[in-house]
């Protein structure tokens, strides 16, 4: 029996990049997928890779940064299925790069409405939904290395990856007695096209990031995928309240 035969999650951020892998990786296990993603396009697209890997997906368009789009989000999830049983709050922005007295004001509202509002926001309607429905469900967020030590040039993105483990933490003793488990994954450097751009033709940022992995090479999205649907399956049915390292051992440097 697959991992999450039977049950339904939902996957943000499924447009692409981790997302998109993460959408196949539940289908694969088993589950129901719906694939949010604010590009409604890439959303269907990422549902569509799912029919033809012979799974059971659809779609929904959601701006996460607001309260209506991601009440919508998960009542859609609950209507299309019946029930929802998990959820990967997995969408994110990187932000600008900057020195801290030198960030710019707005990029950091942006970068912490996405990252930050935007997992309280899926947290809050998604446990709502467990509770209603009298479902065990699971969470797991995508944070990050950086939500584990501090990366420079990036003061928001690491202050909200911060924040989505002490989200984190603080629903899981919350609702553990409810059957309700809420981790979080935290990558290192992924490969995905977001990555690749940034470190193709700059071998010195591709020295700087291999230089902190004793693996020495990038993740692969499907690694973080597999970390998710383990989280979201009766594997784990005691793991509850973890930020889960998935990065090649950087954090144990």
């Amino acid at each position: 029996m697959k991992a999450l035969e039977g049950k339904a999650a939902l996957v943000t951020g499924a447009g692409r990049g981790i997302g998109r892998v993460s959408a196949l990786a539940f289908a694969a296990a088993g589950a129901s997928v719906v694939a949010v993603d604010i590009d409604e396009g890439s959303a269907k697209e990422t549902a569509a890779l799912v029919h033809g890997a012979g799974g059971d997906a659809t779609y929904f368009r959601a701006d996460l940064t607001r309260a209506t789009d991601v009440a919508g989000m998960v009542a859609y999830a609950v209507s299309a299925y019946g029930r929802l049983d998990c959820a990967h709050n997995n969408a994110g922005i990187l932000g600008a790069s900057a020195v801290f007295h030198e960030y710019d004001d707005d990029e950091w509202a942006k970068v912490v409405a996405v990252n930050q509002t935007g997992v309280y926001l899926a947290m809050k309607h998604e446990i709502a939904a467990f509770l209603a429905n009298r479902t065990a469900g699971a969470i797991v967020n995508t944070a990050s290395y950086s939500a584990l030590v501090a990366v420079p040039f990036a003061c928001a993105y690491v202050a909200s990856k911060h924040a989505v483990v002490g989200m984190t933490k603080a629903a899981a003793i919350e609702y553990g007695r409810k059957g309700i488990r809420v981790n979080a994954v935290c990558p290192g450097t992924v490969r995905t096209e977001m990555t690749v751009q940034r470190i193709d033709g700059n071998p010195k940022m591709e020295e700087a990031i291999l230089g902190v992995t004793p693996m020495r090479r990038l993740a692969e999205p499907e690694e973080v995928a597999a970390a998710a649907v383990w989280l979201c399956s009766d594997a784990a049915s005691f793991v509850n309240g973890h930020a889960l390292s998935v990065d090649g051992g950087a954090v144990a440097q």
